[in-house]
């Protein structure tokens, strides 16, 4: 699966099937989207290749927490790997996919003017 920050300067290649899909609220994810909530992708880092990496910019949100986006466009873009994995943010793909979101983290955290409308498992945190 191929994704890309909007000017192409980054792009990354995940082989393998896509893990867990789940939406974030956290205020931190909701400042970085600009958005209700963010959604992310858990692939396997074994299979994954980033291109471009010296257009990447890295911002410390927390202390020792990242944030990663393209230093052309501002792009949100995958970060560390952590644990094996990577997490890639789900609106940067060309394609489906071809998983779902299977629930809703840092729900106790969500913006106060957006209701969750689905039936998702929702978790106060992590």
């Amino acid at each position: 699966m191929d994704a890309s920050c909007l000017c192409g300067s980054l792009s990354w290649q995940i082989e393998g099937p896509a893990g867990w899909m789940s939406h974030c609220h956290c205020s931190i994810c909701r400042k970085t989207h600009g958005a209700a909530f963010a959604s992310y992708v858990a692939a396997p880092a074994a299979g994954f290749r980033l291109s471009g990496s010296e257009h990447g910019v890295r911002f410390e949100s927390s202390p020792g927490c990242f944030r990663h986006f393209c230093g052309r466009c501002g792009s949100v873009v995958p970060g560390e790997v952590t644990e094996g994995r990577v997490f890639v943010p789900a609106g940067n793909f060309d394609a489906d996919p071809g998983v779902r979101p299977r629930a809703h983290i840092f729900a106790a955290s969500k913006a106060a003017w957006y209701e969750i409308p689905d039936a998702l498992p929702r978790f106060e945190a992590w």
